[in-house]
């Protein structure tokens, strides 16, 4: 089904080879792509946001000398546009990105108008183009497009005119044979590629290119849903080759001339190489708590659920809506234990689905047709009842991202499932059932676009900005507190000792009810590790009365979103330092640096608890310097700490304590 080769590999007649003296990884397509806006400095050609985290992107950006936007920023309202903690908070922050799209000239999406990855691929993706969203599942591969997903300060440094930084990556093939049977949708693969490289970091901080000839027998629908799930396996970005089926699809949206042809070139190196046989795949399920872990629903086959939710960038597209559909045409949902709800991905596809009789269908099984949200995906909508196993097609199965609390003895579990086996499970009262075992005629593909949502409700600004603006502010959203710069010497107490393999940003910071308070740092941070080390808001409270500053351990922390919040919050709270075996991901890491938090590494084995110190004398000079190790000390022990090859922008903003104070210390370049 899936196989790992870990050597170079090169392109030749369209197909792997063993590499030659004479392959080139600037015949890759996603070098080419890169070189093409700027190799090691990049920027990009469009900027994307939800509202979970334009707020803290737009204060960051005016605190820094933000005037207008320079390029196209689309401000999506899809993750905070049905959670009703705090009262008025989250519809604030509406009209505040309103206001602020209007005063520097950017686009707003309103509320439940589509999921932020929805309408970046109906409006912004294009071949050869490059976006950056600040939200880790910022992939638009399957149209060309290589995405970014990051915390909100590489945001800012965009919207200020500045360059993401990005040392040329390791490539990876993953080449595609075969054809998906009956039953077989996008999610399975995602589950059984996130379960064959997760573990072995096999892809970590790569970028993932697919090609072969399996990739014709895959719809665009079917492509985008595989391709957004790359998140998961810890890869930088996605690309794909493009073919007819990429220019039908733009085209039908209005935008023919973002086609076009992309390919390896003949003698493209690749550091290594995934194949996956399309026709070889099953229907799989990612146990709790993450998609990594994969087995074949068939191996579940009997066990009940009590809720199926198919939903947001990776569930609510067009095709898989139409398969659950032909899946549950003339049967019921039951009116036992188990409810299905399906979130269409953005308002065109609602329509699409009309058309094509598939809401209909779904409706008269028993089925719920909700809004365009990414709610049930974190934790903010179709929260399932306590000690209940909830049905997925959404990226993430995190512990308690679907909702529960486990402070108030509340238990809950996410298992991650395709959208045919959910429909399937929904046809059998929740019994789970792998869509391959249900004979049912699958619906031959359809698409279609109407465009009228987005023409009537959307305000496009781009180039227009109204500098008089007045900017909408409610009571939430609260300025950034003054951060210290880098000390001479650093000594930080640790405030959490975590020894667990992995750290989600959930449990660094969780999401759920959580999010709306994300416009407000002080407010939020005192959620911050709530969910694993709940006495730490309180150590570093304690810690900054007496004006000493804290750290946090953790073996590999960051696994999971983007959230700039995970670091931002530790910062607020007097947060100096991170000390870990490695970083799950690079956008972690920048998000540490980006709000002035050390990030050391080291291997040793930690035997400290809460309460000891660390202390790096000489740490600014060091910083200064460009070291890539110091000598710190936790009581008489000598550590060699890692500090990785920083940049000079990275030295300077540790230096300066944060972005914000970077900004105001060097100025825009």
């Amino acid at each position: 089904m899936i196989k790992l080769i870990d050597r170079p590999i090169m392109w030749h007649a369209g197909a792997p080879a063993e590499a030659t003296p004479e392959a080139a990884r600037e015949k890759t397509m996603s070098a080419k792509i890169l070189a093409a806006h700027g190799g090691e400095r990049i920027t990009f050609d469009a900027l994307i946001s939800h509202d979970i985290t334009y707020v803290g992107v737009i204060q960051t950006a005016m605190a820094s000398g933000l005037r207008e936007f320079p390029v196209p920023y689309v401000l999506t309202n899809c993750h905070n546009s049905l959670c009703a903690v705090g009262g008025t908070i989250n519809a604030d922050d509406h009209v505040f990105g309103l206001s602020a799209a209007r005063r520097f000239g950017g686009e707003y999406v309103p509320a439940n108008m589509a999921v932020i990855h929805q309408y970046a691929r109906e409006r912004l993706a294009g071949c050869g183009k490059m976006i950056i969203g600040s939200d880790s599942h910022t992939r638009y591969g399957a149209f060309g497009t290589m995405g970014f997903g990051e915390g909100g300060p590489e945001i800012v440094k965009q919207l200020l005119g500045d360059p993401y930084e990005l040392p040329a990556p390791r490539t990876v093939l993953v080449y595609l044979t075969g054809a998906p049977r009956p039953g077989v949708g996008p999610h399975d693969a995602a589950i059984a590629l996130c379960g064959a490289v997760f573990d072995r970091g096999f892809v970590k901080n790569a970028v993932l290119e697919f090609a072969g000839p399996g990739l014709k027998n895959l719809s665009m629908d079917w492509r985008m849903g595989l391709d957004v799930m790359t998140t998961e396996t810890a890869c930088l970005s996605s690309l794909w080759q493009t073919d007819e089926r990429t220019e039908g699809w733009l085209a039908l949206r209005g935008r023919p001339d973002d086609y076009k042809r992309l390919e390896p070139e003949d003698g493209a190196l690749y550091d290594g190489l995934v194949e996956i046989d399309l026709s070889a795949l099953v229907p799989m399920a990612a146990l709790p708590f993450h998609p990594s872990k994969a087995v074949p629903v068939a191996e579940l086959a009997g066990r009940t659920a009590g809720q199926g939710v198919i939903a947001g960038c990776a569930g609510g597209t067009l095709q898989n809506i139409l398969e659950a559909a032909a899946i549950l045409r003339g049967g019921s949902c039951g009116s036992g234990y188990f409810e299905l709800s399906v979130y269409p991905s953005s308002m065109p596809v609602s329509l699409a689905a009309m058309k094509a009789g598939a809401a209909q269908t779904l409706l008269e099984a028993g089925a719920v047709l909700k809004p365009c949200f990414c709610g049930p995906c974190f934790g903010a909508g179709d929260v399932p009842a306590n000690d209940t196993v909830s049905l997925r097609h959404s990226t993430r199965n995190f512990p308690n991202r679907e909702g529960s609390k486990p402070s108030d003895g509340q238990s809950a579990e996410v298992i991650l499932m395709d959208a045919r086996s959910i429909a399937a499970t929904a046809r059998n009262g929740g019994v789970i059932t792998p869509a391959t075992a249900v004979d049912y005629d699958p619906p031959a593909e359809f698409d279609d676009y109407d465009p009228a949502p987005y023409e009537k409700r959307v305000y496009r600004g781009f180039g227009h900005p109204i500098p008089d603006e007045p900017l909408r502010y409610g009571p939430n959203i609260q300025p950034w507190p003054e951060i210290p710069a880098l000390p001479e010497d650093l000594e930080v107490t640790f405030a959490a000792v975590i020894h667990d393999p992995v750290t989600t940003t959930d449990e660094l910071i969780p999401s759920g009810e959580t999010s709306s308070y994300r416009s407000n740092p002080l407010k939020l941070a005192e959620f911050t590790l709530s969910r694993r080390a709940p006495e730490y808001v309180g150590r570093c409270k304690a810690l900054m009365a007496e004006g000493k500053a804290s750290a946090v351990y953790a073996v590999k922390p960051g696994d999971g979103s983007a959230r700039e919040q995970a670091a931002s919050c530790q910062r607020v709270l007097g947060g100096g330092a991170n000390l870990a075996v490695e970083y799950a991901t690079k956008r972690y890491r920048s998000n540490l640096i980006n709000w002035g938090i050390l990030p050391f590494t080291w291997d040793g084995e930690f035997t400290w608890s809460e309460g000891d110190v660390l202390r790096v004398p000489g740490i600014r000079q060091a910083v200064e310097s460009g070291a890539e190790t110091v000598t710190g000390y936790i009581g008489d022990a000598e550590l060699t700490l890692g500090l990785g090859n920083l940049s000079e922008k990275e030295r300077q903003i540790l230096l300066a304590g944060c972005l914000i104070n970077w900004y105001k210390t060097y100025g825009r370049t």
